[in-house]
């Protein structure tokens, strides 16, 4: 049986810096720019890639910005990694399973980062529906 691939994130640089005083309250509409980059793809041995990474948080009206850079390393069986390094190398884009790992790595990092600096966190908002309603026996919902 073979050994499953596992991805391991490093984050190396943290920065965020409120640009907004704090004695000034936030704006009412923010948005929110996400920026997640995978750098490469490196054979460091024969079971284990690198992938370093750059994450980026902007804000428009400018309150904050944040960032993050590391690698991420994949190890698990030879021939498995030649096969994303290969399909990597074809397709220049990044597997979609580190891309995945270092999303929830910084994504968490940069949650508390934002409290600490007082300033909204880098997630959708999650709308709840308002309203339900049923049509032909089935839930709908109306926000």
């Amino acid at each position: 049986m073979r050994e499953m691939i596992r991805i391991n994130v490093f984050i190396t640089q943290v920065n965020g810096e409120r640009l907004w005083g704090v004695d000034a309250p936030l704006p009412p509409q923010v948005q929110i720019a996400v920026n997640i980059n995978i750098l490469g793809l490196e054979r460091k041995t024969d079971s284990l890639l690198e992938a370093p990474f750059a994450f980026s948080v902007n804000f428009t009206p400018s309150i904050a910005q944040m960032s993050m850079r590391g690698s991420s390393q994949l190890t698990g069986d030879k021939k498995d990694l030649e096969g994303i390094l290969d399909e990597f190398t074809q397709k220049k884009t990044p597997p979609q399973q580190v891309v995945q790992a270092v999303s929830n790595a910084v994504l968490a990092e940069s949650i508390l980062i934002s409290k600490t600096l007082g300033i909204p966190p880098p997630i959708p908002p999650i709308s709840i529906p308002s309203q339900q309603v049923k049509k032909d026996g089935k839930l709908e919902y109306m926000t």
